[in-house]
């Protein structure tokens, strides 16, 4: 899934809160959105395992959401929305497509890393890649309950991150093939900088290219 639908999936938990307890409605959005979102900090340095930790996530975000029920304050709303964000995200990549630069040709079985496990969990394909259709029409159905709770900043926030989202699903396709040809084009002793999804990408296209020729 997109980057943006995670972070509109940390505004949806803030507008939530906001609802129950509105004095914590600035530190509540801050905290879910960049929990929401940080999973995806390690895009390219072992994407959807460095810092995706589906069970983990999901373990402590009982403790820090009962902390924060008990002893509500800035500081444990903000861990547990943190936490909770994280979890959600990392949990949702197993929904979405897997991790090749072109997942709309579904040659990957890997979606999220399990930890815990220590295997990689497949994808479900229910949103077939990042940028498809169903994952910016997911993007506008969580972004509508900022629209009903928050005052016009929020609701100007919400607009711009949906705005990219077009932007992106629009672009996406196109963006993908000219990555691939980019990295083909890098210096073979520059290649182990190369996120190794990347290189795979490249290698792939070469041996479809190669097999139409034959």
């Amino acid at each position: 899934m997109m980057a943006t639908t995670h972070a509109l999936v940390g505004v949806a938990l803030a507008t939530a809160v906001a609802r129950a307890a509105p004095e914590f409605a600035a530190v509540a959005l801050v905290a879910a959105a960049v929990g929401s979102v940080f999973p995806d900090f390690d895009l390219y340095a072992g994407h959807r395992k460095t810092f995706h930790f589906p069970v983990y996530y999901s373990a402590l975000a009982v403790p820090a959401g009962g902390l924060a029920l008990a002893l509500p304050s800035a500081a444990t709303i903000a861990l547990a929305l943190f936490v909770v964000g994280a979890a959600l995200h990392s949990l949702m990549d197993a929904l979405g497509g897997g991790l090749e630069v072109e997942p709309w040709r579904a040659t990957s079985d890997r979606a999220v890393y399990d930890h815990f496990r220590g295997r990689w969990v497949a994808p479900r394909r229910w949103i077939r890649y990042d940028g498809a259709p169903e994952d910016l029409a997911l993007a506008g159905l969580l972004g509508v309950p900022a629209f009903v709770v928050h005052e016009p900043p929020v609701r100007t926030l919400v607009v711009a991150v949906l705005a990219v989202s077009a932007g992106y699903a629009l672009l996406r396709k196109p963006l993908a093939r000219l990555w691939v040809r980019l990295v083909g084009a890098v210096p073979r002793e520059a290649r182990a900088y190369v996120p190794d999804r990347f290189e795979e990408a490249t290698e792939s296209r070469a041996r479809g290219t190669r097999s139409e020729a034959d």
